[in-house]
Parts: structure tokens; sequence; C-alpha cells
């Protein structure tokens, strides 16, 4: 009879025994997995709101003049010349190292414009770069503009100048018409009338120039940094800034999650590490008789240990198998309700592996005891329960 033979009848023999050691490792294995699911499913859904939350990158001309402003407030009086970018240089931005990484590039042309006896800023975009990057935009009275002399205005400048959706302005002589009005953004934007990037720098007298750039570049793994200081090399004339705040304070709060996480996995598998053993270990004291009369035939220390190996082998790939479905059916059913509209970021087939691996190790480790008792055992003593 072989050793897998003897292992498999008694894994039939004794079915409520190893059902109930089965269901330890599920346990465990399900809990880790539903944990690194959701943490996966955490990371992925942050990534993506935070590739839309904006720009993380901002490449200006560098001035060597000290700013005389703060929070908004222009208490200088001066306006300083700044050299801008020449447009057709940008396509290098692309060549960085970190290219791959590179999200959005969204250029942009700034200036002023008198608007019913007012100065108003004019920012010069491209509207498609714009609408991807900043979904906040959304929020708006009217349609976004769709031909070169139609604009939109920011909430404030709206107001001031007291201009609704539909309206028509002159901006340098040229007639366009108000599209969209944002509503309140809080950045920017709220004081400005946006048009067409190529219209803006006719208007400004600014044909091919630039006066910023804004970058979205954050994904998973992305030495934002580092791309930073590409960036700075290609353009030596630039002031490359980026806005980790935002970035850092979601990443953290799923670094506490992971650590959270790692914590209950490490308690949670302890645990079947116990029942697994005190399971095993009732099994060998059961099955004396069993194992003297191996051992009396014939069966060396070695048969022994591996019959019992065996088992916990057999039983680790069922329970690894089975955990690792279990536990990514309750991280879909808890995903929704751990994240308001979060999604599952689906079956993880590395992760199922490592599960399966996870459980036969643990299994085989909680039974090296048992199973290293048992060849011990002495046949003469094991046989008088006979």
């Amino acid at each position: 009879m072989k050793l897998h033979n003897i292992s498999m009848g008694n894994i039939m023999r004794r079915k409520g025994k190893m059902i109930f050691l089965v269901l330890g490792l599920i346990i465990g294995i399900s809990t880790v997995v539903t944990l690194l699911s959701i943490t996966e499913s955490m990371t992925k859904d942050i990534e993506a709101s935070l590739n839309q939350f904006g720009a993380n990158i901002i490449m200006v001309p560098k001035n060597d003049n000290l700013s005389l402003s703060y929070g908004g407030i222009d208490v200088g009086g001066v306006s300083y010349q700044v050299k801008e970018f020449d447009q057709k240089s940008l396509v290098n931005i692309r060549k960085i190292k970190n290219s791959k990484n590179l999200g959005i590039i969204a250029p942009k042309v700034l200036g002023p414009v008198v608007v019913n006896n007012r100065k108003v800023l004019l920012m010069g975009v491209i509207f498609e770069d714009e609408l991807a990057l900043k979904n906040w935009w959304l929020k708006k009275e009217g349609v976004f503009p769709q031909k070169k002399d139609e604009i939109m205005l920011g909430s404030q400048a709206a107001a001031l100048l007291k201009i609704r959706a539909g309206d028509i302005i002159e901006l340098s002589q040229k007639k366009f018409k108000v599209t969209a009005v944002l509503t309140p953004t809080g950045g920017s934007e709220d004081n400005a009338i946006i048009a067409d990037l190529a219209k803006s720098q006719e208007i400004l007298n600014k044909e091919g120039k630039i006066s910023l750039v804004e970058i979205a570049a954050f994904c998973q793994g992305c030495p934002i940094s580092e791309m930073t200081l590409q960036i700075a090399e290609k353009f030596p004339n630039a002031k490359v800034t980026a806005m980790k705040q935002a970035v850092m304070s979601k990443m953290q709060s799923i670094e506490l999650f992971k650590s959270f996480s790692l914590g209950v996995s490490i308690l949670v598998i302890f645990i079947g590490s116990l029942l697994v053993l005190v399971t095993m270990m009732g099994s060998v004291n059961e099955r004396t008789r069993e194992i003297g009369i191996f051992r009396a035939i014939g069966f060396r220390r070695g048969h022994v240990m591996q019959i019992i190996l065996l088992e916990a082998l057999l039983l680790g790939i069922v329970g690894g198998i089975i955990g690792f479905f279990l536990g990514n059916m309750v991280a879909l059913g808890i995903i929704p309700i751990v994240i308001k509209e979060g999604t599952f970021a689906g079956i993880n087939s590395s992760l199922g592996i490592i599960s399966i691996l996870m459980a036969v190790a643990l299994s085989l480790l909680a039974s090296l005891y048992p199973a290293f008792k048992a060849s011990n055992m002495d046949p003469s003593e094991a046989l008088r329960s006979l």
C-alpha cells in the first residue's frame, strides 16, 4: 500500500476532525485574502481619484525676485517681467527618463484683459486636457466651450462682471460667447476668464508662449521627486515644484490600513497554526494503535512522518484554495461598505498562489511536531493499546 493512499484513507475516515482542521485554515487564509484585497482596492481607488485630483507637478518660469504676495494678497505693487516658455519646447517633458509615468500635461498662458472697465485675468488652456485634469470643473452653469470664440468664466469673475452663460463679451475688440460659468472651486480659476489657448495667445500677443505648465503624474510607485528633477534638467530656466501634500495624506491612510491588516493577519495565522497543531496532535494520540501496527510491520520513522505530513499537505491545499476564493467573495461584499463607491480590484492570481503556499506551509509547520512524535513512538508501547 502506498503512503499517499494511507493518508487519503485516514482523511476519509476522520472527516469531522479534518473538516474542523480545514476550517481553521480557511478562516485564517480567507481573513488574510480579504484584508489584502480591500487594501489593494483602496490603493487603486485612491490612485484613480488622485489621478483626477489635478496636477501634482507645476512648472513655471524661474524668477530671481522674491514674491510680495501671501494668501492671494499682493502687497508689492510692482509687476516683474517674466520670460515665458516656448510652446514648442514642451515636447521635452515627454523625453524624461520616467516619461512612462507622465499623465496629462496641461500648458497655460496668462495675462490681463479689460472687460467692463475691469482688469481681469485671461487664462488660455487646452480645454480637453483641463477637463481631464480637473474633474471639479464639471460643476457649472451652461456647457463647455466647443469653438475658438467661446469662453468660460470663473464664479467670482462672472459675479463681479455681472455676466451669465449665454452673454457676449468683447476681448481686444473681438467678440466671444460665454457658454459656461463655473461654480466656486476655491482655486485661481474663480477669478479668471478661461479661453482657448491659441486664441488667448493671440489676444495677449503671446503667440507660441506658455506661462506655466501643470502636470499630472501620480500612479503607484511614481518617483515624483525624481521626475521633478528630470524636468528641471530639461528646463534650466524653470522652477519645477512637486505638490505632494495631497498625495502623502492619502497614501498615509493606506499605509495605516496596511499595518492594521498585517497585524490582524499575523494574529489570525497564529490562531490557525495553534488550531492545526491541536487537531493533528489529537489525531496522532487517537491513532496510537494504528501507528504501532505500522511500526511493527516494518514502517520506518520516515514513513510515519510522511503519512502525517502528506495529510497536512492535502488539507493545506484544500484550505488554501477555499480560503482564497472565500476571501475574495467577502472582500467583494465588504468593499462597497468600507469604501464609498469603491470597486473590487479583481481576483489576483499571484495572491491565490501565495495563499495556497501559505496554507500548505502553515499546515506542514504546525504538523511537524505531531509527525515527529508519531515517528518516535515505541512500537511495543503502541501495541499495548490493542
